[in-house]
């Protein structure tokens, strides 16, 4: 059985996974000059980590078992319907979260300017939705460069 610690395919997955987690929180602050830890745990954003270890999945695979393997044809596979999902699904739910939260607010102003509803009920109503769940083409395009581009790297240490 094979140790773990030494499993290429899954060491670049996760160093995909952290390395774009963390990449958000600079690339964040030089553009908005505000520093978000909580980005290292959020989802969404630029890059987008669900490319990077996806496509850090399937370089590792293929530099491990040829890119004509089966196994690196299901990679490939997983690495595409991931990547499709993270850009076209996932970003219109988060698109959509954001037109009810703003008809939710809009909501919410309207009953305080009445003089008949209670305010504490409208408080009590307020639960925000996670706008941002998916990602642009160029956050999954860059995502997924950069999972390829470490792995590459990463290989010389394994292969």
């Amino acid at each position: 059985m094979p140790n773990i610690l030494f499993n290429f395919p899954l060491i670049a997955a996760l160093l995909g996974v952290f390395s774009a987690q963390f990449l958000k929180i600079p690339i964040h602050f030089y553009h908005t000059k505000k520093i978000r830890w909580d980005l290292f745990i959020s989802t969404g954003g630029m890059p987008s980590s669900h490319s990077a270890s996806v496509t850090s999945l399937a370089t590792a695979v293929g530099a491990l078992h040829g890119l004509g393997s089966t196994l690196f044809a299901i990679a490939a596979m997983f690495a595409i319907i991931v990547m499709y999902d993270a850009k076209g699904i996932r970003w219109h739910a988060g698109e959509q979260a954001a037109v009810l939260n703003d008809l939710v607010e809009e909501f919410r102003n309207h009953v305080r300017e009445s003089e008949t509803f209670q305010q504490k009920n409208v408080e009590e109503q307020r639960k925000e939705l996670k706008e941002l769940l998916g990602h642009r083409p160029s956050e999954v395009f860059f995502g997924g460069l950069l999972g390829i581009l470490q792995t590459l790297l990463l290989s010389w240490l394994f292969i």
